[in-house]
């Protein structure tokens, strides 16, 4: 998730808000939260996607 948040130059909280509100998909694998780079593309893609 820290990386993730470093990524995107936001807090590992931002990150769980984004998750939660269903603007960015995760996977679980065990205890730990996973945002693939699929994921993680398709939401910066988006974001590019309003600019435009």
């Amino acid at each position: 998730m820290q990386t993730v948040a470093d990524l995107l130059s936001v807090s590992r909280w931002t990150v769980y808000r984004l998750i939660w509100d269903g603007y960015l998909h995760s996977v679980q694998v065990g205890r730990c939260r996973r945002v693939p780079q699929g994921a993680l593309d398709a939401y910066l893609g988006g974001l590019l996607g309003e600019v435009a």
